[in-house]
């Protein structure tokens, strides 16, 4: 854990991943799953499934990152994610509902601490997002997180996915600022090893109380949801 004082007084932007973050995905989506399953009649537990989704969503965006033959959209990555959980479901489903599904992203709504907790931090630092996110699924969400960030990056910017180390450089280039006076912040350990590897500060936001794990790239906070973060950066 970073001292905190110097960790106030070097940060000039504070820059946050979206999806799990800034907004609740997994509440939210199973919202959305529930509903969807209660009218078709199928008994699959919501929750899981979006659990399902959001591990093939990620492994897929791996793989087009590792593969480095062009950058595929967060959306196509989230359709090709949706239809293949659905046939592992055995749930029977269009093509327009998979694109339903997928964008009920743009909709997910904030933590319940997130909005005061903005206010705070953006009274001492740049506030900004860094998203897998395509950069009209970040346009059309703004209306849903009610926060005016100072800037909102999608990866789309680098050519990859987080955590490949472009997306972070791209970020340092567009605040303008030397990586070591962002702090990064993510509710996911690979995001936070990716910016800590690229040499920005991290914080960890522990939701699901799970060890961070064994790495040289250790975050320089861990906290239980966005209020302490801004407890102790305030």
């Amino acid at each position: 854990m970073s001292d905190i004082d110097m960790l106030k007084r070097e940060t000039k932007a504070v820059l946050f991943d979206q999806y799990g973050t800034v907004v609740d995905m997994q509440t939210g989506l199973t919202e959305v799953v529930r509903a969807y399953f209660t009218k078709k009649g199928v008994t699959t537990d919501p929750h899981r499934f979006v659990t399902w989704w959001r591990r093939t969503h990620f492994e897929n965006s791996m793989i087009d990152s590792l593969c480095d033959r062009g950058h595929t959209p967060y959306r196509e990555i989230g359709h090709r994610s949706v239809d293949f959980a659905l046939n592992r479901a055995g749930v029977e489903h269009t093509s327009a509902e998979v694109e339903e599904l997928v964008e009920a992203i743009v909709r997910l709504e904030p933590f319940p601490e997130v909005p005061d907790a903005l206010t705070r931090l953006t009274q001492n630092y740049r506030l900004a997002i860094l998203s897998n996110g395509d950069r009209d699924m970040l346009q059309k969400a703004k209306p849903y997180i009610g926060f005016a960030f100072d800037e909102t990056i999608s990866v789309e910017e680098a050519g990859y996915f987080k955590p490949h180390f472009r997306t972070y450089e791209v970020a340092a280039e567009i605040l303008d600022l030397d990586r070591s006076s962002i702090l990064f912040v993510a509710n996911h350990t690979f995001d936070c090893t990716g910016a800590k590897s690229f040499g920005m500060r991290t914080a960890f936001i522990d939701r699901r109380k799970r060890p961070f794990g064994q790495t040289p790239h250790q975050p320089d906070l861990i906290v239980s949801d966005m209020g302490e973060l801004a407890d102790l950066m305030t």
